[in-house]
């Protein structure tokens, strides 16, 4: 999650002798109201690029911060905190929002084709869709489980689950065990012991040896300790592999019996990227070079979790996502001016803010780990700083 905001990155000059000149762009289609978008589309307002249409399409109004969502989920903050008004931050800054879901491109014509609404056309096109959790991979997940992506259908779903939990306990389980499955386990568990009479029973699935694999020992230790304290039961190299209603069937052989079932796997690609003759990795994640342009079609730009640099491999998190912001946007007016492009240089080791369910958190860096109250007030004032930064004063 986003924990400080970079700075643009020095501009090494090269005009690439494969790319097509975009003189002649005159629309650029934003696609996705992404951290890196959002942060596009305030600096075009401060700086409007010359001859060009804007368009921001969007299937939501309100862009979620991923960094604030399990404060949510705790009861921490409300929907208007950790939410950014795409339609308004686009009006002050002079752009078209148009609220519609992309589902497919036509890479020949410069068409991105919506699930309603008909066709966008495009010059100049930039992706920033996120990711979703791979719900197609296990039998079942996609109808009896609650993915937490789209992020407004999983805040649905946990109002339900919190109704449901106030008349009678609840078993709950939640199937990932990287940072965004253990925080929102222990904001699940914040919520339903402060609102709830009754305890419900929490469980976190992964198919890892550990959870937090990704973090030093030490902040794994902290959160099995919470875990342990709390009565939220780990099964830890516990590959799930079907769904049914009410069942959570693991390789192991045990069933783990659930009331609600909730998806937090690893960001899985949404298909129609690859399908539209992109370029991508091996997951299906646009493949984009050091200028955050697509490796196979020079109209294409793509930032945050849809895209995969070739020459690194970058975390899924959005402490990336908010840092390609700046040089997105000036990569997006230099091709729309048919100027050189610069290159993005991502920061080797990122800041991760891990909340515990309460105002308390843990800070992992470079194999460190410290925690405390003080981390959560920490985390709290740099998140409501990033929000209040696409706040207009209407929405204020």
């Amino acid at each position: 999650m986003p924990a400080r905001r970079g700075s643009l990155p020095a501009a090494r000059l090269r005009s690439p002798p494969d790319r097509v000149p975009l003189n002649s762009v005159k629309r650029l289609l934003l696609v996705g109201g992404g951290h890196s978008h959002v942060e596009v589309v305030r600096r075009f307002g401060a700086a409007p690029p010359r001859g060009a249409d804007v368009i921001l399409v969007s299937p939501d109004r309100y862009a979620s911060y991923s960094g604030m969502l399990p404060g949510l989920i705790a009861g921490h903050y409300a929907f208007h905190d950790c939410h950014i008004d795409l339609e308004q931050l686009c009006r002050a800054a002079r752009v078209t929002f148009e609220r519609a879901e992309v589902t497919a491109l036509d890479l020949a014509k410069n068409v991105a084709r919506c699930k309603v609404g008909g066709e966008r056309s495009f010059d100049l096109l930039s992706l920033d869709i996120g990711s979703t959790p791979d719900t197609a991979a296990v039998p079942g997940s996609l109808p009896f489980a609650v993915s937490v992506k789209p992020v407004p259908a999983l805040l649905a779903a946990w109002e339900t689950i919190i109704a449901a939990a106030r008349r009678a306990p609840q078993n709950i389980a939640i199937v990932g065990g990287g940072a965004g499955g253990v925080e929102l386990a222990a904001a699940m568990y914040h919520r339903l012991q402060a609102e709830c009479a009754v305890a419900s029973r929490l469980s976190l699935v992964t198919d890892a040896p550990v959870i937090l694999p990704a973090h030093p020992p030490g902040v794994r230790r902290v959160f099995e300790r919470l875990f342990a304290q709390r009565g939220i039961a780990l099964y830890c190299a516990s590959r799930a592999v079907k769904v049914e209603a009410g069942v959570l069937h693991l390789e192991s052989g045990v069933r783990l019996g659930a009331d609600w079932i909730v998806w937090a796997t690893a960001a899985s690609a949404y298909a129609w990227l690859k399908s539209s003759g992109l370029l991508t990795d091996a997951r299906g994640f646009v493949a984009v070079d050091d200028t955050l342009r697509s490796a196979s079609h020079p109209r294409v730009f793509a930032a945050g979790d849809c895209a995969s640099m070739a020459n690194r491999s970058l975390p899924k998190s959005g402490v990336y996502a908010v840092r390609q912001g700046p040089p997105l946007a000036e990569n997006l007016r230099r091709a729309l001016a048919g100027m050189p492009l610069i290159r993005y240089s991502p920061q080797r080791r990122a800041l991760a803010l891990i909340s515990t369910g309460g105002r308390h958190a843990v800070a992992s860096w470079d194999g460190m780990a410290v925690s405390g109250h003080w981390v959560w007030r920490w985390k709290d004032r740099i998140d409501r700083g990033f929000v209040v930064r696409y706040r207009t004063p209407s929405a204020a």
